[in-house]
């Protein structure tokens, strides 16, 4: 699974970014992203915003859970209380593949292969309270080993693995604005919070 992450803010400009890939079942926790997919993740993130502004209407919880695709590649969103989006993209490999992307011989635009129309996500999502997170993140490490999580994006566990990356990246987001030499619509450039959105990532995807 390859996952490219990023933090839009409220005039929907993108203030953090990063790709890293799974570290279940082995992985080394690299992206295999091709080329065309890595300028086209940017353009569906983008696109996604707008369910984002339309389901944060219709729910109280910050985790809306998938909320878009495209192809394979799927997208799940986090709302902050300042309406700051953290977005992100994953991107299962094929089974019993080489998830290095193979060279390009063809000049044919289909990072992704055939494309498949877009839909919002469900609404019914746990809460957020200190309690259910605590519970869940005991719970998450003997989903047995981890697995489904690096296969099917659309699992009950990686819906559960992606909403505790989220809650700790926004802990750990929350720190960064609170600075004063920064805030909620500045870049978080620090290589603190970079290394621990890494972590984070490679704790529970």
């Amino acid at each position: 699974m390859s996952y490219y992450f990023c933090i839009v803010n409220t005039r929907d400009q993108p203030t953090f970014e990063i790709e890293f890939g799974t570290s279940k079942q082995g992985g080394d926790g690299v992206a295999r992203f091709s080329q065309e997919a890595q300028h086209l993740n940017p353009f569906l993130m983008h696109a996604s915003l707008d369910y984002v502004d339309d389901l944060q209407w219709q729910t109280n919880q910050m985790y809306l859970k998938r909320i878009d695709h495209f192809a394979s590649s799927h997208i799940s969103a986090f709302l902050t209380p300042t309406s700051t989006r953290f977005l992100l993209l994953h991107l299962p490999h094929p089974p019993n593949t080489d998830p290095t992307p193979p060279p390009q011989t063809s000049t044919s635009f289909s990072p992704y292969g055939p494309y498949t129309n877009s839909f919002p996500g469900t609404l019914t999502t746990p809460s957020l309270s200190t309690s259910n997170t605590s519970s869940a993140r005991s719970s998450i490490a003997s989903v047995s080993g981890g697995n489904s999580i690096a296969n099917n994006p659309t699992s009950p566990q990686s819906e559960e693995a992606i909403r505790l990356f989220f809650v700790e990246v926004f802990e750990c987001w929350i720190k960064s604005i609170m600075s004063p030499f920064g805030g909620p619509t500045v870049g978080v450039g620090s290589p603190v919070f970079r290394s621990r959105v890494l972590a984070a990532g490679k704790k529970y995807l």
